[in-house]
């Protein structure tokens, strides 16, 4: 990664957030629901903006949107589940353009049992992938 990028480390703490949003998540009220999402949103676009900061440091350009950088993703290794990455690349523009009770219910079951875990696992492959980083 560039040398004065702040993307994994920004990843890093968004992802952090996140998980102190689950920690407090509380399924009956909307405000935290809410603040999951938009939680979630941070973390999700500060993900696939990092690996396509990665690739492009590898040399490989022209990646310009999530769901490009997603499947070079899966094609190197660096996510192993293209379709729940793809999922959760509909439920970020899902929460971003419409509002429904029903759809947040689920996008934050989703974060909660799903999304969460596998930004995790992106986290570790690419410090693996770029080597130790001073987080």
């Amino acid at each position: 990664m560039r040398e004065n990028s702040n993307k994994l480390h920004n990843f890093i703490r968004a992802l952090d957030k996140l998980k102190e949003g689950l920690h407090q998540y509380n399924e009956e009220n909307e405000l935290l629901r809410d603040g999951l999402i938009q939680r979630f949103e941070f973390t999700f676009e500060l993900a696939w903006k990092t690996l396509k900061e990665m690739f492009e440091d590898e040399g490989l350009i022209g990646l310009n949107s999530p769901k490009s950088v997603l499947k070079e993703a899966f094609s190197s290794g660096i996510i192993e589940d293209e379709k729940l990455w793809l999922n959760m690349l509909v439920d970020r523009n899902t929460t971003s353009h419409i509002y429904s009770e029903d759809t947040a219910v689920l996008i934050s079951k989703n974060i909660k049992e799903r999304y969460t875990e596998a930004f995790e696992k992106l986290r570790d492959k690419i410090i693996e992938r770029i080597g130790y980083i001073d987080i």
